[in-house]
């Protein structure tokens, strides 16, 4: 399977942060925000990632990541997006990339405590479709909301006033091939974009769609307020490690 990071977009409304360098290089706690969604790829086992980037700032990309020695990687691939079509945009021009093989896409902005391994691990043997990751919050009306009957998705509300569930859609998705096809028969929404909300309901429409619950935290990162809170997070997770490490060593002594 291979992976796609999606960092392009302007990143407006962490202006003035982002005058000057993409959001996705912003800092979260100790390192660049992009160095979370390739981590969560390297650490579900997938090795082939292309990264989608966008902007005047693209080129620090390639400084920052070269090709991607410090994850372990051989070699990390490019793509460059012009203008902000939107996230099912961006994922157009992964076609090449993925070549008819099964993806996973995740926004370059959400980070996670957890892992997506066994959500990636279950997807390699579903035989077609897509599967998408789902977390209960309590502010569903800030996203696209899964609407559930029994363990099967029945539609995807983006933003909408009133949900009808509190499981939001995470920035994370498995696609089989066919994603492509569907992204070609997108219109652009009141937005002028094309919308990841109407691929995943054309997989639920053709009743392909299944899904998982994602554990641990997760957050985005791309307001004043989740930048804050991804950073503390991270941070408080990692005290978390450093002090069992230190019972770990203790014990041991």
């Amino acid at each position: 399977m291979k992976g796609i990071v999606l960092a392009g977009g302007s990143g407006s409304r962490l202006y003035p942060l982002t005058k000057i360098t993409n959001k996705h290089l912003l800092p979260i706690y100790d390192k660049p925000m992009i160095y979370y969604p390739i981590q969560t790829l390297v650490e579900a086992g997938i090795r082939d990632i292309l990264l989608v980037a966008g902007g005047r700032n693209s080129g620090d990309f390639l400084r920052l990541l070269a090709n991607g020695k410090e994850f372990g990687l051989n070699h990390l691939n490019y793509t460059y997006q012009e203008g902000e079509g939107g996230i099912a945009d961006a994922l157009a021009l992964a076609e090449h990339f993925a070549d008819g093989e099964k993806i996973c896409v995740i926004l370059g902005d959400n980070i996670i405590e957890g892992t997506i391994r066994d959500a990636v691990e279950a997807f390699r043997h579903q035989p077609r479709g897509a599967k998408i990751m789902l977390k209960e919050v309590s502010d569903a009306e800030r996203f696209g909301v899964a609407e559930l009957d029994g363990d099967r998705i029945v539609g995807i509300e983006e933003k909408p006033q009133k949900p009808k569930s509190r499981y939001a859609v995470t920035g994370f998705y498995l696609y089989d091939g066919t994603v492509f096809e569907k992204v070609r028969k997108l219109v652009p929404s009141g937005r002028g974009e094309l919308e990841i909300t109407d691929v995943n309901n054309a997989y639920i429409r053709e009743g392909t769609m299944t899904f998982a619950h994602l554990e641990g935290w997760w957050t985005d990162a791309g307001t004043f307020d989740s930048l804050l809170r991804a950073s503390n997070l991270v941070a408080q997770s990692a005290a978390r490690e450093a002090k069992s490490e230190a019972r770990d060593a203790s014990s041991v002594a």
